[in-house]
């Protein structure tokens, strides 16, 4: 995306939203979970319905996943996103499904989390004001998408809350993985015919922003300008990312007991350490001084400290 210099966000957005949300998981639910259809019909409307209404909310999370990238960069989103997503993708399935487990440690452990999370997101707000001041005029995020950084940290905070509805939808997909067993499908693979309803859920509040935006901004003609490299720079962002999501599933039903657990740690901790390396390689924090950039590894190592601790409750 931060390639994607001729086209709008919003043509690049429905390109990755259109291949990562709807074309690709259906190819896979398609190609490796037999009868596909079948499995649906034989599952209760309800519990097709649950998946698909929290991957509607977690679309929703998507489309300004999108926008708090464009406006704070690549290091700070990713960083309070997944912080933040961690927290809430622990704790709302604990509330509902064990409030009583708050009193034990895997609920102390969350309670734990929150400051540490709160003091890190202070950093963060520290080092993205420093950056402002030091780099001086408006970033071509804004100028792009139109907000500024407050708002930009402010729509990360919402999206690292609502973020995690996916996860929550997949915890209560129970019916469809069975039909999907029961229809013929490994135990890896009949996890596809979940997300294909979870992912192209999500799809849809994205297809509508993205067209509000392209209507608005008149920006459909762009779709013929530079088209074929700018359509697989879209292409690439959801090969990528949906590898990663699809990669962690795999990962963590290998792992066993402790694959959601030690593996959804090491999942989020890759992801800032990662984000916040090619956020410094691609020049979001050029002419900052080394003050504001140790700030900003102050709030990664809070970050990280966090996320071990909320995910350290998975162990007990």
């Amino acid at each position: 995306m931060k390639y994607a210099r001729r086209w709008s966000w919003e043509n690049t957005w429905l390109v990755f939203a259109l291949v990562a949300f709807a074309v690709l998981p259906w190819l896979l639910a398609g190609g490796f979970v037999p009868h596909l259809g079948e499995v649906y019909q034989q599952t209760p409307g309800r519990a097709l319905a649950t998946p698909a209404v929290f991957g509607f909310m977690w679309g929703i999370a998507q489309c300004t996943f999108g926008l708090g990238i464009e406006t704070v960069g690549m290091a700070l989103a990713f960083a309070v996103v997944s912080g933040l997503a961690c927290l809430s993708g622990s704790l709302v399935p604990l509330l509902v499904m064990d409030p009583g487990e708050l009193l034990r440690p895997r609920g102390v452990l969350l309670l734990v989390g929150i400051p540490i999370l709160l003091v890190a997101l202070v950093f963060y707000g520290k080092a993205g004001r420093r950056r402002e001041r030091e780099q001086g005029s408006e970033s071509s995020a804004q100028s792009r998408v139109g907000y500024s950084f407050t708002a930009g940290l402010g729509i990360c905070v919402f999206t690292g809350i609502v973020g995690s509805a996916w996860n929550v939808g997949f915890a209560f997909s129970g019916p469809v993985l069975h039909a999907s067993a029961t229809a013929g499908a490994g135990p890896l693979t009949s996890t596809y015919a979940v997300w294909a309803v979870i992912l192209s859920a999500g799809f849809v509040p994205n297809l509508i922003y993205c067209t509000y935006l392209l209507n608005r901004n008149k920006t459909w003609p762009r779709f013929q300008q530079a088209s074929l490299r700018e359509t697989m720079l879209g292409v690439a962002m959801a090969l990528l990312w949906l590898s990663g999501i699809l990669g962690y599933g795999i990962g963590a039903t290998f792992a066993g007991r402790y694959g959601t657990s030690i593996g959804f740690t090491l999942f989020i901790a890759a992801q800032i350490l990662a984000s916040n390396a090619l956020g410094m390689l691609t020049g979001e924090w050029k002419q900052t001084s080394t003050r504001t950039r140790q700030v900003l590894m102050a709030a990664v190592a809070v970050t990280l400290v966090a996320v071990i601790v909320l995910n350290l409750g998975g162990a007990f």
